[in-house]
């Protein structure tokens, strides 16, 4: 409910493998799950499972399913013309398109590409780890952070053959040991940022949209000062409006809102709000920007919260829903 806030349930939508991430076709006809297993229908990587969505009920009718690649997606996006599914596979520390047709359904992948490279932390970054991939405002280029090299990978998208190649300046290095692992770039396409899972903080870049490239200006944490005890971040995303920035804490369980300097791109923590729940894998926020919701992934519970328009701050909206280990939330408009 647009207004209230309030989350009615409307059943099942549908059943597939191990589905976590999810990504909405841009004619919102069509939903791509990322299927994290290491092994999908007895092939030898995770899989992609397209869905046909009927937008007045929200059900969800099985297109199709591909192998993603390697092992573990994680996570995907649509590009901006809808052609083309990118899929980053975590297991497998690599990346691959998969080709989208009229009728919703994936093609054989177009574009592979295995990241070599590891880090300093020996549990976490022994070998490379792609955690998210995202696409540029002008849809040219494809942005990976990859966990296990402490890279952001930048690749020249060609979204009519569906292709990858290295970007003019092919990677930004962030600290080490520190991570990399959601990314976001901000509406007016010269300011970006990722989240470092394993140092709870958030690296702020500037963004060349011209030929891809990022310089980093700032890295701020996403903890009060008096927090004790284990933390990892998990997503971010930026406001609509684009002047604020929110990312979720596994440990502390809360939503870290900053502040964003619109001319310098730089962050200022306002608040940390508690998810009412633990591990806040995911949350989404709604196209109009004036709701947030968390989603708990160990307590399964999405808590809603109302988005102060001026401020940015955060404030519990009374709401809340069951979901067994929620991991991903999208906002679609119902039809009708």
């Amino acid at each position: 409910d647009m207004e209230t806030g309030e989350l009615t349930g409307k059943g099942l939508a549908a059943e597939t493998v191990s589905p976590s991430f999810l990504a909405i076709h841009p004619n919102g006809g069509f939903l791509y799950a990322a299927n994290e297993v290491g092994s999908f229908k007895d092939g030898n990587s995770g899989g992609v499972s397209a869905f046909a969505i009927n937008r007045q009920t929200g059900k969800l009718t099985l297109l199709n399913d591909r192998l993603s690649g390697g092992g573990g997606p994680c996570h995907l996006v649509v590009d901006k013309t809808g052609g083309n599914v990118l899929v980053a596979n975590y297991g497998g520390g690599s990346v691959s398109v998969l080709p989208v047709g009229g009728d919703g359904k994936l093609g054989e992948a177009t574009a592979f590409v295995q990241h070599e490279g590891s880090s300093v932390n020996p549990r976490r970054q022994k070998e490379p780890h792609a955690h998210s991939i995202n696409v540029s405002n002008d849809n040219r280029h494809a942005v990976v952070a990859d966990l296990g090299m402490d890279k952001v990978m930048i690749y020249r998208l060609d979204a009519d053959k569906g292709t990858l190649k290295p970007g003019r300046r092919p990677f930004i290095r962030t600290k080490a040991g520190g991570g990399p692992r959601h990314f976001a770039f901000h509406p007016n396409g010269r300011f970006a940022y990722t989240n470092l899972e394993l140092f709870s903080s958030v690296t702020a870049f500037k963004y060349d949209a011209k030929n891809g490239a990022m310089d980093q200006i700032q890295d701020v944490s996403t903890l009060p000062a008096d927090h004790e005890g284990g933390n990892s971040t998990a997503e971010v995303q930026i406001h609509p409006g684009g002047k604020f920035l929110y990312c979720s804490n596994r440990g502390h369980n809360s939503i870290a809102v900053f502040s964003i300097g619109l001319r310098s791109g730089t962050l200022k923590r306002l608040e940390n709000v508690s998810t009412g729940g633990e591990v806040p894998r995911n949350f989404g926020i709604d196209p109009t920007g004036r709701f947030l919701l968390a989603a708990n992934q160990k307590t399964n519970n999405v808590v809603v919260f109302r988005i102060n328009p001026k401020t940015g701050r955060l404030k519990r909206a009374g709401h809340s829903a069951q979901a067994p280990t929620p991991v991903c939330v999208k906002f679609l408009l119902a039809s009708g």
